[in-house]
């Protein structure tokens, strides 16, 4: 099991649903990559090149390993999927991924403060940029989107319902699965317990469960 975090974040964004992975038996390689030091084609051959290594250590190499990525991180995750086609994987989730870029990107990419604190890879995110060159998903993969903002300004951006960094709709993309907006924020979605929840129901049936409220959402992660 991987775990790819996004733009300008480390692993410990990662951390909670960690945990909560490896609570459910999965062996996970919580990948830690310089988010805003080169673009991100060169990201991604560093970070999956050596997280693959990791997993085909661990779990042998027939078998395909489960992604799980936030924001840029299923960005990564897609470039280096279509830079090695032969390469097989397991289930793939997808929390608030910029399949379509983003509006906020398009409106600072000149800004040199926006610059400096995203890197080149950043720059690559507009809605006119790298994601919209991918192809289809070659991957079993369920989308989680949020519909939360943590900045009305940034929100006012971007266009129709969103996270606070990426839309619904640019969540998006050809050859996912499944579907699933809760109402949660970019920043923290990857640690809110009904996300966790519906990323083990994908990993586990490939699809998600409807309705799961956040008091069920703690009971789980409980073990209860």
């Amino acid at each position: 099991m991987i775990l790819l975090h996004g733009l300008a974040r480390t692993d410990a964004s990662m951390a909670v649903l960690a945990q909560a992975l490896k609570s459910e038996g999965y062996y996970v390689i919580n990948h830690a990559y310089p988010s805003r030091q080169a673009p991100i084609d060169i990201l991604a051959e560093t970070a999956l090149l050596s997280a693959r290594e990791d997993c085909r250590t661990s779990s042998g190499p027939s078998v395909p390993p489960n992604v799980v990525t936030h924001s840029m991180g299923g960005i990564l995750l897609r470039v280096f999927a279509q830079a090695h086609p032969d390469l097989e994987w397991g289930r793939v989730v997808m929390m608030g991924p910029p399949n379509h870029g983003s509006e906020i990107v398009d409106m600072f990419e000149t800004n040199a403060a926006f610059v400096d604190a995203n890197g080149p890879a950043g720059l690559q995110l507009g809605t006119n940029g790298l994601p919209d060159t991918l192809p289809p998903l070659p991957f079993e993969t369920g989308v989680i989107a949020g519909s939360q903002s943590l900045n009305p300004l940034l929100s006012a951006i971007v266009e129709g319902e969103d996270d606070g960094k990426v839309s619904i709709e640019s969540t998006k993309v050809e050859g996912m699965k499944a579907h699933l907006t809760l109402p949660v924020t970019h920043t923290f979605m990857m640690q809110n317990p009904r996300v966790i929840v519906q990323v083990l129901n994908f990993l586990d049936t490939g699809t998600f469960v409807a309705d799961v409220s956040f008091a069920e959402a703690l009971r789980r992660l409980a073990g209860e």
